[in-house]
């Protein structure tokens, strides 16, 4: 299985907001405020002690075409809370040949973060074509996209860390960024 179709989940959400909740009261406000300016999804970090009940809650909301999305992955334990919880889909910073047998059983799409060559081989090994450039600012930003788009033409990417609203334009329009992420939406 391909990612479990992450390619489509992002073509759907072009503009990824990253979120990272300090407490389950701002979740419903935040993704009002999302819907109110057209993007009908987020990815909720798994950042603070509270990540993974302010998951529950905006999957609870049942927010019409929404859909929820848990990062900051990075571990089997995690995986497994978030298929019990049924997210729409993964987020991971990083690519770890440990975690690939779990994200491909999950069912629910994901996206492994990769910054090198290297990492993006390893991902190809694994049979994955889509992946989170990250931290984007500190690897080369959109300089580093195009020369990936020469060298892995089939690969396509959704960078995030460092995106802002002034830049994210020029990372859509490189041919192989299908989305990007970034926490300046809310």
């Amino acid at each position: 299985m391909k990612q479990n179709n992450i390619r489509q989940t992002l073509e759907e959400h072009p503009v990824i907001p990253v979120v990272s909740f300090d407490k389950v009261a701002d979740v419903e406000p935040t993704i009002n405020l999302l819907i109110e300016k057209g993007i009908h999804c987020i990815e909720i970090t798994l950042r603070n002690d509270c990540a993974f009940e302010c998951i529950e809650k905006a999957i609870a909301l049942k927010k019409e075409a929404f859909s929820v999305g848990i990062g900051t992955v990075v571990s089997k334990e995690q995986i497994e809370k978030a298929t019990k919880l049924g997210v729409h889909f993964m987020v991971s910073p990083g690519i770890n040949q440990g975690l690939a047998d779990a994200f491909d059983s999950s069912g629910i799409p994901f996206i492994p973060g990769v910054s090198t060559p290297s990492e993006i081989i390893l991902g190809m090994q694994l049979g994955w074509d889509t992946f989170k450039f990250f931290p984007a600012n500190l690897f080369g930003g959109s300089k580093a996209l195009k020369t990936y788009g020469n060298v892995f033409p089939s690969i396509k990417f959704c960078p995030t860390g460092g995106i802002s609203e002034e830049t994210h334009s020029s990372y859509l329009a490189l041919k192989n960024v299908i989305s990007v992420g970034g926490s300046w939406l809310v």
